[in-house]
């Protein structure tokens, strides 16, 4: 297994808990505003960090540390994932993965052998604009639908989030995912914000007032929506 990156301590990755962060390259979608290209495009061109180096500091912090979660990229894109959860659990650590829904068998599987703990679920568009907000033509609507639709009836903790692109989102879209995914029991709406090592270069940010205005949108379906991100 190839860690391209590893953040020691975050408040950020993992709600509520203080954890560290390891980062899975490559990806199955081409999101134009994805702020880590290089991870997704040439994974292999990324710093390495020796599994056994990761696994070993987690286990001197583990007086500190509260969780450990596992991004990308697209983590379950990796046949080692299992066994990387398998090591982490064995430390103590709960597991927080965050994916895009495209694998929801191994979703279920990681699950039903309980090596995470939390899911965070990108939802990059409404169907209907799915392929321009993932980047690709024919992206896989019908494993992205049958990921969100385990996670709406699962007792896992999780949450849904879209980073919100003003060049790639409208209030219909908005509005399509509020019918979409009516009742979650968590959605986290994301200011995009702009990045060197950005996908596509020319993104921007909606204003506040506009984020405030999507996430009324759907609160009228999803009792619990907030923003993150938003000065």
């Amino acid at each position: 297994m190839r860690i391209s990156g590893f953040t020691k301590t975050t408040l950020l990755d993992y709600p509520g808990k203080i954890a560290a962060t390891i980062f899975l390259g490559g990806c199955n979608l081409r999101c134009p505003f994805c702020h880590n290209a290089p991870l997704v495009l040439a994974p292999g061109k990324e710093p390495s960090h020796p599994l056994e180096e990761v696994l070993h500091f987690l286990e001197k912090r583990r007086n500190v540390l509260e969780g450990v979660c596992i991004s990308g990229g697209e983590p379950t894109l990796d046949p080692a994932l299992p066994s990387l959860c398998r090591k982490i659990k064995s430390l103590g650590y709960p597991i927080k993965l965050d994916t895009n829904g495209t694998n929801p068998g191994l979703l279920r599987e990681l699950a039903g052998e309980r090596l995470i703990d939390h899911i965070a679920m990108d939802i990059k568009s409404s169907p209907e604009n799915y392929a321009k907000a993932a980047g690709i033509d024919h992206p896989d609507l019908d494993k992205i639908r049958a990921s969100a639709a385990w996670l709406l009836t699962d007792p896992l903790p999780y949450e849904f989030r879209t980073t919100v692109v003003r060049e790639l989102h409208t209030e219909e879209d908005l509005r399509q995912i509020a019918r979409w995914l009516s009742g979650a029991r968590a959605y986290f709406l994301q200011a995009y914000r702009d990045a060197p090592q950005v996908m596509q270069p020319g993104c921007t940010a909606c204003t506040k007032e506009e984020m405030e205005h999507y996430r009324d949108l759907l609160l009228a379906s999803i009792p619990s929506v907030q923003l993150r991100g938003i000065d």
